[in-house]
């Protein structure tokens, strides 16, 4: 297999540390060239004195000010703006997109446009410019590999099966957070509360989508577009262990399914080695004999309501998906600032959705003006209740 340079951006996360550990453990195949990083400058650091990369956008001006003074060789830029012009560089293979949020589809639209494969973890690209994105990758033959452990999975069993010969997908959640709590019982919740997650270690915007759902339902849009399959045809069941990452049902009935431990480094090695599965070092232990039994439970859609909506905002198309997830980004980082309750989350997202005036067409820069006025009604929604609450 031929050495591949990798482009990271949001290296400094969750998904973007597990992808570093894959991109070292493997020096003879995979070389970090550029990669981008949000507030963490300390671990910024480290990447840039153990891979040697030749370029770095930082978040903020500042930052990116004080890299420079400190790694004068390297070629350093920020904001949104940089982001495009890490993923505008002609050196390099793949684009693993770690970053959290609707600032990466601009940046995964570029790297399409040079017809440079993705490593697509960033589930917001597709929710919000799906169409988009999926129609300049026919067009220039740059190919969606997912990252995410239940589409990777997905991916992973779709392998030599005919598209046509496909009945339905089954995405697995494990419920986040608060899965055992009634309605009435998540109105005292804390953000400690919603951080604990019983089966994964993720960053706290995604631990807290989990904890409302959102995650999976931005997740059943993403498989929309990325297996060009119907809203109808895409299911998703409980599954409290987290051992089958997902599946799929073929047209005579037979179910093929991918499992394994609850580790990222899997999905992340296969979406930078594909088609190969190269050995993953330091492997988790997986022994279906320890595990035992295996839950799977219908989704409860009163209970997770935000799951419900996903699907009538896929459904609807156009900027809705953008508003859904435009209006979760603000709610749920205005909960982890203890600005609002865990349930007005879902209360600002669902007003945000039923506001929506839909434009006539819906072009990707029609969608992300309606991501944009949306995040600034939401705002200004969370500053009254602030002031309901003050009164």
């Amino acid at each position: 297999m031929a050495k591949k340079k990798i482009i990271l951006l949001g290296a400094t996360g969750s998904v973007g540390v597990q992808a570093l550990d894959v991109i070292a453990a493997h020096p003879d195949l995979f070389e970090l060239v550029g990669f981008s990083f949000g507030k963490n400058i300390e671990k910024a650091r480290d990447i840039i004195q153990t891979f040697s990369p030749n370029l770095v956008v930082a978040a903020h001006e500042n930052l990116k000010t004080q890299l420079l003074d400190e790694f004068p060789s390297i070629a350093c830029y920020s904001g949104q703006t940089g982001l495009t012009q890490l993923a505008q560089t002609q050196d390099y293979d793949v684009l693993l997109n770690a970053i959290v949020g609707a600032i990466g589809v601009l940046p995964t639209l570029e790297a399409i446009k040079l017809g440079r494969d993705i490593a697509l973890a960033n589930k917001e690209t597709l929710v919000v410019a799906g169409d988009t994105i999926m129609s300049e990758a026919a067009r220039t033959g740059s190919k969606i590999l997912p990252v995410d452990s239940e589409h990777a999975a997905i991916f992973q069993v779709l392998q030599g099966v005919l598209p046509s010969d496909v009945r339905s997908l089954t995405i697995t959640a494990s419920g986040g957070s608060f899965r055992d709590k009634t309605r009435d019982e998540l109105v005292d919740v804390t953000l400690a509360d919603a951080l604990t997650h019983p089966n994964w270690s993720m960053g706290a915007k995604i631990t807290i989508d989990s904890a409302t759902m959102v995650n999976k339902g931005l997740e059943v849009i993403e498989a929309h577009h990325l297996f060009g399959m119907s809203y109808e045809d895409i299911h998703v069941v409980l599954h409290r262990e987290s051992v089958v990452h997902s599946m799929i049902t073929l047209n005579d009935g037979a179910v093929l399914a991918q499992l394994g431990p609850s580790d990222m480094r899997e999905p992340i090695q296969y979406a930078l080695s594909y088609p190969k599965h190269i050995t993953l070092h330091h492997e988790k232990p997986f022994d279906l004999t320890q595990i035992g039994c295996l839950h799977f439970e219908k989704m409860d859609l009163v209970r997770f309501p935000m799951l419900d909506l996903a699907y009538r905002v896929g459904k609807l198309g156009g900027g809705y998906p953008a508003v859904y997830n435009a209006a979760n980004e603000v709610a749920n980082l205005a909960f982890q600032e203890d600005k609002i309750t865990f349930l007005q989350i879902e209360q600002l997202v669902t007003r945000a959705v039923f506001e929506h005036i839909e434009f006539v067409g819906q072009s990707l820069q029609q969608i992300l003006k309606s991501d944009g006025v949306t995040r600034e009604k939401v705002n200004q929604w969370i500053v009254e209740l602030a002031e309901e609450k003050g009164s």
